[in-house]
């Protein structure tokens, strides 16, 4: 036994180290309460309002070993799956939205495994509340009813609304929304509806209420903001009638008539009142208080007024009756009422309808004659015309009126009472016109206005018209086109012209008469308006082609109308073509065309439109002719003497053309001419004038408007040249005024005295000479003044003239002819020694200034 308790021992021992040598831990989840948002999920909170897709939650666990952990996520069958969980990191996302208060508490089943071990805990997930629901009206609809003597302050009604969220969310408080005319107010807390104080319900006014009521959460969180809800809803209100109003008549004011057929019974009206309590209304009772004068009676019930005695014992012919409508109680008492006034007028029978009288009484027809077109608003007194209405008042009262041509008559009056004279007067004098009818038909009606019977009366107004000259004849046309052949004999007819007068008799007759610086050659028969040629004309288009002339239409009165006529002459084809020679001598240079011209003196094409062609040549085949121009031209292989030379023996070169001219007119008329050629060739022109002769030869206008261009610059370019020259050379001689200078000379030296000096023209040089007329009378005498040559350059003036050096040649000066003189006098006084001075001083002056004039223009020169 103890050996078996010792083996058993050390079993245990060997299976206990086994154990602990070997063993293996389940991995676990860390619990980190439920305000952390890590660990296992127990107890987390949520907000319903979390976005889906988010993350709202890590599992975290470890395992003993250290070996790595997987997590895992699931839901009871059936049940919403709201979370999702990624195995290795542990993130919980939401996939679901959430909805408190469909559902606040949600059962997890989460999970953490190592690879071989793998702890499963349910645990519980707690959804809590945002404001995300509005209050909602229980009971709806909203309707209760409240009679209309309820006092003010009085409540009528209560309303509920729940929230389904909690805290502040969930609290529920009412308001009204803001009216004008608000008549009702409500318990925030309560919901209770009160009548307004101050405010009374009136039915008449108001039957039926609409109040709309808000209810307002407390507000709360909501996605991260604060947010308050609200709902409406309406109540309807009816308000129940109570007796407080008096009746009152209805279709005011009242008018009834009694009329001459009316018996006694006779209904004359019926009144009608209403309780003013229309919600509980009271039966009404009808009285007359006065004014019936015992002829009316009403029944008390109904309001029918009636009739009790004949029209004809009536003494006025208005009566005003008071009717008296009262309530009657439920004890048959009368109670509020109201009175009304019922006019009655005693009226005629609208039985007679208008009537139309002549002189000898009643009459449907009326019927003048009268001439045509008489003045605007002249009376025709030729109709005698009564209306009349037998009734009385309102029932003799019509219209008058006219139908027929528009606004062509009028009548007078149009609107009559009882009886008037009918007068028609004329509006449209243009409208009564014999041409167009000669008889004119109206209507006259007579229609009553304010009966319902509405009866009418009709007469027929006949007008016959007699014709007067009032139109002139006028032409089917302003103008008349007519052709004629030339060459027609005399009498011919060349048109017909028509004129229309409408007037009737001698008045419509019209007489033809033609006049014009045309119609000397023409007739026209007075009666048929056919237009001829005189016997003794015969029309040439050669001569004159086109006429004019006018044509007068006359009646018996002497009132005309005129029109024009334009005759054409239509050429005939009478004359041939005509050469101005018939042998004709003509010179061709090779490759120039020569021409050949005839004439056809028809007037128009193709008449006078000429063709020709070449007969007969000898040689032939050597020509071609423009048929149209006559231009007679080589054939095109024919370019040089050499190519002539070899088709004719002839060593003249010559060719005799028999060309033929021929018309185009029908029947054509032709006449030839011999043309001789002497064929030769053209020197040719060199250089580019020659080449541009060459070119112009056809065109010679061209040429000459280019040669005229080409001379036009030129005369232009001169003109600008000798412009310009002509300025230079009057501003370079141009002496300015200089201070004089008065020099003294000795009393013994010889006076230089200034002549006038005179310009010789035998050489450029000469015209700047000064000669003195003392010592060189020839110089007087010299040839004639020729036209001076282009300016040169002058000679330096020579020093003052002395008495040893008077006989000296003289030397080229330049200078200005004329004479100088005082100021004051017209003649120099001789014998005086101061002129010698002063004249000395002035050509010294003039000499220094040409030389400085002369210095200039040389440098201008180079």
């Amino acid at each position: 036994m103890k050996k078996y308790k010792k083996t058993h021992a050390f079993m245990f021992l060997l299976l206990l180290h086994y154990s602990l040598g070997q063993s293996d831990y389940a991995p676990y989840f860390y619990d980190n309460g439920p305000s952390s948002i890590s660990g296992n999920m127990a107890l987390f909170s949520i907000s319903e309002d979390t976005p889906v897709g988010i993350q709202i939650y890590i599992l975290n666990g470890t395992d003993p070993e250290g070996d790595p952990v997987r997590y895992g996520l699931t839901f009871e069958k059936g049940s919403t799956e709201y979370f999702r969980v990624e195995p290795k990191s542990g993130n919980v996302t939401l996939i679901q939205e959430l909805d408190r208060e469909k559902q606040d508490e949600i059962s997890v089943i989460v999970s953490i495994t190592d690879g071989r071990n793998k702890v499963v805990e349910t645990v519980r997930v707690f959804v809590t509340d945002a404001n995300d629901e509005p209050p909602e009206f229980q009971s709806l609809p909203f309707t209760t009813d409240v009679p209309e003597d309820t006092a003010p302050g009085s409540s009528i009604y209560r309303v509920h609304a729940i929230d389904k969220d909690l805290g502040s969310g969930g609290s529920v408080s009412y308001y009204l929304q803001s009216s004008p005319f608000a008549k009702f107010t409500i318990d925030g807390h309560s919901g209770i509806l009160r009548v307004k104080p101050g405010e009374t319900l009136d039915y008449e006014t108001t039957a039926t209420h609409f109040v709309t009521v808000v209810a307002k959460d407390g507000g709360g969180k909501y996605k991260g903001r604060h947010q308050v809800l609200t709902s409406t809803a309406t109540v309807t209100i009816n308000v129940l009638d109570a007796q407080d109003m008096p009746p009152s008549f209805v279709g005011t004011p009242y008018f009834g008539y009694i009329y001459e057929v009316s018996v006694p019974g006779s209904e004359i009206y019926t009144v009608s009142a209403k309780d003013g309590d229309q919600g509980n209304p009271n039966p009404i009772h009808y009285s007359i208080v006065n004014g019936s004068d015992g002829v009316f009676d009403i029944n008390s019930t109904s309001g029918c007024i009636s009739l009790t005695t004949p029209p004809s014992l009536l003494k006025n012919e208005l009566y005003e009756i008071k009717v008296k409508a009262s309530e009657v109680g439920s004890n048959n008492q009368q109670l509020d009422y109201d009175v009304t006034t019922v006019t009655v007028r005693v009226v005629d029978l609208n039985n007679h309808p208008p009537t139309f009288y002549g002189e000898n009484g009643p009459q449907s027809k009326f019927e003048v004659t009268m001439y045509e077109h008489p003045p605007a608003g002249e009376i025709l007194r030729g109709f005698k015309i009564t209306v009349n209405d037998s009734d009385q008042g309102a029932n003799a009262k019509f219209k008058l009126r006219l139908v027929g041509p528009s606004r062509v008559l009028r009548v007078v009056p149009q609107t009559v009472l009882n009886e008037a004279q009918v007068t028609i007067i004329v509006e449209d004098a243009s409208g009564i016109d014999f041409e167009k009818g000669p008889t004119l038909s109206f209507k006259l009606l007579a229609v009553e206005i304010d009966t319902p019977e509405r009866f009418s009366a009709t007469a027929d107004i006949v007008i016959n018209l007699l014709d007067t000259n009032d139109n002139v004849p006028v032409f089917t046309s302003e103008y008349y086109i007519a052709r004629v052949p030339e060459n027609s004999p005399g009498g011919s007819s060349v048109l017909s012209v028509t004129a229309n007068d409408p007037d009737s008799g001698s008045w419509g007759e019209v007489k033809y008469t033609i006049y014009g610086s045309g119609s000397d050659l023409f007739a026209i028969h007075p009666s048929t308006g056919l237009i001829i040629t005189q016997p003794w004309t015969s029309l040439d288009a050669e001569m004159r082609s086109k006429y004019n002339f006018y044509v007068k239409a006359e009646d018996s009165e002497g009132k005309y109308s005129i029109a024009e006529v334009f005759v054409s002459v239509l050429d005939m084809n009478d004359h041939p073509p005509e050469f101005d020679e018939e042998f004709q001598e003509k010179t061709m240079i090779i490759g120039t065309p020569v021409k050949v011209q005839a004439v056809d003196e028809d007037a128009e094409s193709p008449n006078n439109v000429i063709e020709y062609s070449i007969m007969t040549a000898d040689p032939d085949n050597a020509f071609d002719i423009n048929a149209n121009t006559g231009e007679i031209q080589l054939k095109p292989f024919i370019k040089s003497m050499e190519i002539v030379h070899n088709i004719t023996k002839q060593k003249d070169c010559k060719w005799s053309l028999v060309v033929q001219a021929r018309d185009r007119g029908s029947p054509s008329f032709s006449t030839t001419a011999v043309v001789n050629i002497d064929i030769t060739e053209a020197t040719p022109l060199k250089g580019p004038m020659g080449a541009f002769l060459m070119k112009s030869r056809d065109n010679p206008l061209r040429a000459l408007g280019i040669v005229t261009f080409i001379i036009l610059v030129l005369v232009g370019v001169t003109v600008m040249i000798s412009t310009v020259m002509y300025m230079r050379n009057s501003k370079s001689n141009r002496i300015m005024p200089v201070r004089r200078i008065i020099k003294k000379r000795p009393r013994d030296q010889q006076t230089w005295k200034f002549k006038i000096p005179v310009i010789k023209l035998s050489s450029p040089a000469e015209k700047f000479l000064i000669s003195d007329p003392e010592s060189n009378p020839l110089q007087e005498t010299s040839s004639p003044r020729l036209k001076p040559p282009p300016p040169t350059a002058p000679c330096l003036p020579p020093p003052p003239p002395s008495s040893s050096r008077a006989i000296e040649r003289p030397r080229a000066v330049p200078t200005i002819s004329g004479a100088l003189a005082s100021k004051g006098s017209k003649k120099a006084k001789p014998g005086r020694r101061k002129e010698g001075n002063i004249s000395s001083a002035l050509v010294s002056e003039l000499k220094m200034k040409l030389e400085q004039k002369i210095n200039e223009n040389n440098q201008g020169y180079y």
